[in-house]
């Protein structure tokens, strides 16, 4: 007989949304193992970054807090109900205790419990036993206050890069220590969670990757030609700037390449401004935010993966790249190089070297066979370490763990 699991919760700040899918997919893998996972969010995203007939499907059985804490009857009771179970005197020192420094910050986290407890009330009358947060920033402050206020366990998936920047102010000590179990995307995650936290703590820092189902990318049946992409948020911290001029500068040598940007975001009119000046908008094409199927697509169609970004974590969408056969140059930032083999799978670059871009995007589009060995060696990784079903499963052997109260041993699957 087939033991029943319990149902579990998911929270992170925005949910669903194009930038998010992983959370989505994660989730998706866990229901269809058969954990009742309930999927919340602090607030809702944009209509405009709900793409897809999946996200959007997803949004309608999605609880948001703060809309629910909107309607005063329900930020009311949830306020008595909270009373009523005893704990929250305890849970108002924890946001006391953990608030960030300043009048503001202090502000934010007394509405940060108040969410908590309408998120709690939810939780408790719909059975949840374990509450589980992506990012752990503001949202996981509401979430370790919300389990205070159930008296559930929690635990978090850490990403970085942008949570290392504030450890302090986002008290990851304080919320790792309390936690069940952390996940961290990479090992220089779990690093940065190691010199914010105490030692005692350390053997809760599992490595969980993100990943993908490889059986969904792969590349079309055409020759190689010399078609770059790059998919993401086209904000500042994706170097989008350096990839234009560097674009502008290869397409002297190589006057076929082409250059799909997919994404959206506030950088995107001064691209294409830059874009315009430089005199390349015939071989640009700005295709907007783009559903997981058609990103599939549009990778299977091109050659080469460009992600010069600032700060990363490790990008799921340079996986879905890999997955799809395409060599790929990224930043040599945070964990990328766990993911992408500099010289194997493609190449890892220093942020923001020009000069560095253009020689690695002059070589791919040099050498057609190079290109088609890196781009099955990078399939070839993902489908063996960053395999989302493979990932799937670990992070249930932690859950399962977690709740039973002993956690798996290692870092990383055995």
């Amino acid at each position: 007989m087939t033991e029943t699991k319990p149902p579990i919760a998911y929270l992170t700040g925005e949910y669903p949304k194009v930038s998010h899918t992983f959370i989505q997919r994660e989730i998706e893998a866990l229901r269809a193992a058969g954990w009742p996972v309930l999927a919340c969010t602090i607030r809702r995203a944009a209509a405009k970054d709900v793409v897809g007939d999946a996200q959007k499907a997803e949004e309608t059985r999605t609880f948001a807090v703060i809309e629910a804490a909107k309607r005063p009857a329900t930020a009311l009771a949830a306020q008595v109900w909270a009373l009523r179970q005893g704990r929250w005197r305890r849970a108002l020192r924890l946001a006391w205790n953990t608030r960030p420094p300043g009048i503001k910050a202090g502000i934010w986290q007394m509405f940060y419990l108040l969410e908590a407890a309408v998120l709690a009330r939810y939780l408790s009358a719909q059975g949840v036993r374990h509450i589980h947060n992506h990012f752990a920033d503001s949202s996981g402050s509401v979430t370790m206050l919300a389990a205070e206020l159930a008296g559930i366990p929690f635990s978090m998936t850490m990403h970085g890069p942008a949570l290392f920047y504030e450890p302090r102010w986002w008290r990851l000590d304080e919320k790792t220590a309390r936690a069940a179990f952390v996940s961290c995307i990479s090992h220089f995650c779990r690093s940065q969670a190691m010199y914010f936290t105490k030692s005692e703590y350390w053997d809760k820092l599992k490595i969980v990757h993100c990943g993908v189902d490889p059986a969904r990318y792969g590349r079309a049946d055409l020759a190689r030609g010399k078609h770059l992409i790059f998919v993401g948020r086209l904000a500042a911290v994706k170097g989008l700037p350096i990839l234009i001029e560097a674009f502008a500068r290869v397409k002297a040598h190589h006057p076929d390449a082409h250059l799909s940007i997919v994404g959206d975001g506030p950088e995107r009119k001064p691209a294409e401004a830059r874009v315009a000046r430089l005199g390349i908008a015939d071989a640009v094409t700005f295709h907007g935010y783009q559903s997981s199927d058609e990103v599939a697509g549009l990778l299977s169609r091109s050659d080469v993966m460009v992600l010069p970004s600032f700060a990363e974590g490790v990008p799921v969408v340079l996986m879905e790249a890999m997955a799809s056969g395409l060599p790929v140059i990224a930043s040599r930032v945070a964990g990328v190089q766990e993911l992408v083999e500099d010289g194997v799978s493609g190449y890892a670059v220093p942020p923001g070297d020009l000069d560095s871009l253009v020689a690695r995007l002059n070589a791919l589009l040099s050498d057609p066979d190079l290109c088609a060995r890196m781009g099955a060696a990078g399939r070839e990784k993902v489908v063996v370490e960053f395999n989302q079903a493979a990932e799937a499963e670990w992070l249930e052997r932690i859950l399962a763990g977690s709740l039973s109260g002993a956690l798996p041993e290692g870092l990383r699957p055995r």
